[in-house]
């Protein structure tokens, strides 16, 4: 495992010391690496700005605009959308 990195994220600009696995905000980890997302991870979607991603939850600070929203699982559970994987485009 790589050494955590110091100083503040270029994303976000949270000290990396204060994260501890994944960031809530941006989805950096400590080690300045993006989380990358499972194919079995949900998409959620902005309540305020509409940005999607995909994560095993929801972030505290949307990554588009910085603030606390509520997200929206807009992820397709059924065949007539896609399937699992794609985003639920009636959401």
């Amino acid at each position: 495992m790589s050494k955590i990195k110091q100083g503040k994220c270029e994303e976000c600009g949270k000290d990396y010391k204060e994260i501890r696995t994944v960031c809530g905000v941006c989805g950096y980890s400590p080690h300045g690496t993006p989380h990358m997302a499972a194919a079995s991870d949900p998409y959620w979607k902005c309540g305020n700005c509409g940005r999607t991603l995909q994560a095993p939850n929801p972030p505290e600070k949307c990554p588009g605009c910085g603030e606390s929203c509520d997200f929206k699982n807009v992820t397709c559970y059924e065949p007539t959308c896609g399937g699992p994987g794609n985003i639920d485009p009636r959401l």
